[in-house]
């Protein structure tokens, strides 16, 4: 009775419960290689969406960013006894999604290019020529501003930019920042980005 009662007791409270961060993926990487499915499922809940920012944030389209999704974890149920390091699993997922979504990006951009005939027969969608070339040459200006960034700036832009406030403890995460420092620091980033874009008389 009392084995029965210990079971119950750390059904309704893992291991991991309480924990946060690197210390908590570590725990729950233990535990599903010891075969608790809570476990993964609790990984999976925990570390889907920094996944999903990283696929989106490498210029992928919704479904091609759930094409990586799963594959990246399907990469990581097939490698989970391989990984050296558990609590460095969130940079594992960020790397290996990184790659896939370059990977699913390359092949995406070898489509067959659209023919003068083809393009003829379609009706156009696209807005008028001079409203076109007004956004074509800010989004330009804005491209060249955040190329000037670091590259810390560039990459907590992005991250933040997708994955929006409610997720800044993965993005810190992520980047091995404290929680606290990273609005700060976007903020600072941001104010770089406005400075450069004057510079270039895009301020506007």
């Amino acid at each position: 009775m009392g084995v029965v009662t210990d079971v119950r007791t750390t059904e309704a409270d893992p291991p991991w419960e309480g924990l946060h961060g690197s210390e908590r993926y570590a725990m729950c990487l233990h535990a599903a290689r010891a075969g608790n499915r809570g476990a993964l499922a609790t990984l999976v809940a925990d570390l889907t969406p920094l996944v999903w920012h990283v696929a989106r944030g490498a210029g992928l389209y919704r479904t091609a960013a759930e094409d990586v999704v799963q594959t990246v974890w399907l990469a990581l149920f097939s490698n989970i006894y391989k990984l050296d390091e558990p609590k460095s699993l969130a940079k594992w997922l960020i790397t290996t999604t990184k790659r896939e979504a370059i990977r699913v990006r390359n092949k995406s951009s070898a489509q067959l290019a659209l023919t003068d005939e083809m393009a003829e027969a379609l009706e156009s969608t696209q807005p008028q020529p001079e409203d076109e070339a007004v956004r074509t040459d800010r989004n330009h200006r804005l491209w060249r501003a955040f190329g000037e960034l670091d590259d810390r700036c560039r990459e907590l832009l992005r991250m933040t930019v997708i994955a929006g406030r409610a997720e800044y403890r993965l993005v810190a995460e992520a980047m091995d920042m404290p929680r606290g420092s990273i609005g700060p620091t976007r903020g600072r980033c941001l104010k770089t980005l406005r400075e450069l874009l004057e510079t270039e008389g895009g301020g506007g």
